[in-house]
């Protein structure tokens, strides 16, 4: 009986090391399953991570693709609006010019001939100035900008507030909402 027992009990040892090996074997190859699980949902999280990064990188692009579109519409629109401003620059030493010219006396038929031919070629040219929108700014009498006035002499009168311009000694001029050139101006004390 006792070889029977041990037999019994050497074969239930090994069934139970092969239960054992089996157990062991289970574990390992869900332990490689979970590994591997692992190893995908590292993948996953690596491709998600440069996808959001893609995405954020695009987001960006495209901001800045609309942000430079934007700023050349409105270059292109100031381009327009601005066009004329660099010919009309020039043209304020001819415009001074044709003023004093016609502050001259008329001493004669002639030089009143001549005064009126002078008057005719300033109003045409005033008139295509102010299409393109030269506007003269107005001084004298006006609250001391100084945005548009440019102060080059103080006096003192009595009469009126402090800070009025009293005279102006050259015209200024905007274009469109732009200052071509300031007025110069003699302001109150």
């Amino acid at each position: 009986m006792t070889e029977t027992t041990e037999n019994k009990d050497l074969v239930q040892d090994d069934v139970q090391a092969e239960n054992v090996v089996e157990e062991t074997e289970v574990v390992e190859e869900q332990k490689a399953e979970l590994t591997i699980e692992e190893q995908y949902e590292a993948k996953l999280a690596a491709l998600q991570a440069k996808l959001d990064d893609e995405e954020n990188r695009h987001l960006r692009l495209r901001a800045d693709f609309d942000n430079m579109r934007r700023r050349n519409q409105l270059d292109r629109e100031a381009a327009e609006k601005y066009r004329a401003q660099s010919l009309l620059s020039d043209l304020l030493p001819v415009i001074d010019n044709f003023e004093r010219a016609l502050q001259v006396e008329v001493t004669s038929e002639e030089t009143a001939s001549i005064v009126k031919g002078i008057e005719m070629v300033y109003r045409s040219l005033i008139e295509a100035t102010e299409k393109e929108g030269l506007e003269v700014i107005k001084a004298e009498g006006e609250q001391f900008d100084p945005n548009v006035h440019q102060a080059v002499m103080q006096e003192q009168d009595s009469e009126k507030e402090t800070g009025v311009v009293l005279r102006e000694l050259q015209k200024g001029y905007m274009l469109k909402d732009r200052v071509l050139r300031p007025t110069m101006v003699s302001v109150n004390e």
